[in-house]
């Protein structure tokens, strides 16, 4: 008898398909694989053996019901999560090649981030981190000019094939750098951690193979909606403007439209699905300056935000800003943001007022990202949905 340990599946009768005309087949789940044995008189399914001896009798109902763990696991969300633990494994030893210092900082905080499409967790008397970047920065400020981190972080409402209200972030910053560096380090991530899972720098989505070696096609925010919107976008036109200009392009959109929403009206609408049809990934970089979030402007546009993100088969994998370090116009905005959610009647969230004191203190000039770490593992593996890639999701709890 072969000497497996792990869980009986099944009982294969004598000349039963797979069962052995000598004898009955038990099909044992193992760490690494379902294997088949000569099955043992006394073993039943659900029991637990260790070479060839039973050491937990299994007294339940039929086995494996819909309820059990293992059919919770099928073998092949197994496998992708044996490939998580693989990418992770790979993206840890990209930063260290690179001396990059891996920290850990706070998920319980008193002000989580403002962006006006997020929704935060509250949690105890503060709330759940949407971004590990309010802390990050005062890292670089404290001294420290390359870190990066992957931890857990949490946003409400979220939920879809690609979302999750909690998920895994990676982020990583570079003191005295510019924002370039970054767009060479995502390029050169990506195809590292995917070829350490499946050997090649190819990415798999949607059962589409997409070549990720770098570098990768870039292409502006103005570029990409003239050219799949057909809206000319300028950055300080008002609202009704814009709304005009995607109406007239023969995409509908409220007429008290705000311009953050008329723009991505449009974008979703007519950008991304055609990003998704492109064949290599694409840096889509220059974002107009109402959607600046946390990054500067540019010094010689200053309609232009020093921003990209990642797009890899249509997934949007990370977002990226040439980081704001004036602190009167981080209050500034930080001010704004707090009065649109207001008049939007979404939660207002507290500034922090620790990260204005860390930019008054003086933050180096800077470049970071956020990258969605499950995605990337979703890229790498070619699971259909982040469900695929996470131990539980939030319906399994």
């Amino acid at each position: 008898m072969t000497l497996v340990r792990g869980r009986v599946l099944a009982i294969v009768p004598p000349g039963d398909g797979e069962g052995d005309a000598a004898g009955a087949v038990a099909i044992i789940r193992c760490e690494r694989g379902d294997v088949r044995v000569v099955a043992d008189p006394s073993w039943h399914p659900g029991d637990l053996v260790d070479a060839g001896i039973r050491v937990r009798a299994y007294d339940g109902p039929p086995y494996p019901g819909p309820s059990t763990e293992v059919a919770r696991l099928p073998r092949v969300r197994m496998t992708m999560l044996q490939q998580r633990a693989a990418a992770l494994a790979s993206l840890r030893r990209f930063f260290a090649d690179r001396e990059f210092l891996e920290v850990e900082t706070p998920l319980l905080v008193p002000s989580p981030g403002l962006e006006i499409h997020l929704d935060a967790v509250v949690a105890d008397a503060g709330y759940l981190i949407t971004s590990p970047e309010y802390q990050m920065k005062r890292l670089l400020a404290a001294g420290f000019e390359r870190i990066f981190q992957v931890c857990k972080c949490f946003r409400a409402g979220e939920r879809g094939p690609h979302h999750a209200s909690e998920f895994t972030m990676v982020e990583w910053y570079r003191g005295f750098t510019e924002l370039d560096a970054i767009v060479r380090d995502t390029e050169e991530l990506v195809a590292h951690v995917i070829r350490s899972v499946n050997g090649l720098a190819i990415a798999r989505i949607a059962g589409r193979s997409i070549d990720v070696t770098p570098p990768w096609p870039r292409m502006t925010v103005r570029q990409a909606m003239r050219q799949w919107a057909n809206v000319e976008v300028i950055g300080d036109e008002p609202a009704g403007v814009l709304v005009a200009a995607v109406r007239a392009a023969g995409i509908e959109v409220p007429d008290d439209a705000a311009w953050d929403d008329a723009f991505f009206t449009a974008f979703l609408a007519r950008v991304e699905p055609a990003i998704a049809e492109l064949d290599r990934p694409l840096i889509l970089e220059d974002w107009p300056a109402p959607l600046a979030a946390l990054a500067r402007r540019k010094p010689d546009d200053p309609l232009t935000a020093l921003r990209f993100e990642a797009y890899v088969g249509g997934l949007e994998l990370a977002n990226a800003f040439g980081e704001l370090t004036d602190p009167v116009e981080q209050r500034a905005r930080f001010e704004d943001d707090q009065r649109i959610r207001r008049e939007r009647g979404r939660a207002v969230y507290p500034i922090d007022g620790r990260l204005i004191a860390a930019l008054a203190e003086g933050l180096p000039p800077s470049a970071g990202i956020a990258l969605g770490f499950d995605r990337l593992v979703m890229l790498a593996t070619g699971a259909e949905s982040i469900d695929q890639v996470l131990s539980f999701t939030a319906a399994e709890l």
